[in-house]
């Protein structure tokens, strides 16, 4: 797990709870986009994973998910499908 210097006791709860979050997305998703920029805005960290013609990420993504559209979040095992901004407000804590 990466280390963090941060002064915002949020953030640095966050990054030392959550081991890893992946956003499952494609480079034409608008919902993608904007969900990253919301992590940023956040200042949380995230791996992602382009399903576009990776057919082995694809395939990881619907076993996780049930689902063939993205954006798919996987925040440290919780599946999320879609922008749920509700839902990735809750799971990471953010106000």
């Amino acid at each position: 797990m990466p280390v963090y210097w941060h002064t915002d006791s949020r953030t640095e709860f966050i990054k030392n709870s959550i081991n890893m979050i992946k956003i499952y997305s494609s480079p034409t998703c608008v919902y993608c986009n904007t969900l990253k920029a919301y992590l940023k805005e956040h200042a949380i960290e995230f791996e992602e994973i382009n399903v576009a013609g990776n057919q082995k990420a694809l395939k990881e993504m619907i076993e996780k998910s049930g689902q063939m559209g993205v954006p798919v979040v996987d925040i440290d095992g919780q599946i999320v499908v879609g922008f749920n901004k509700e839902e990735i407000k809750k799971l990471l804590k953010i106000q």
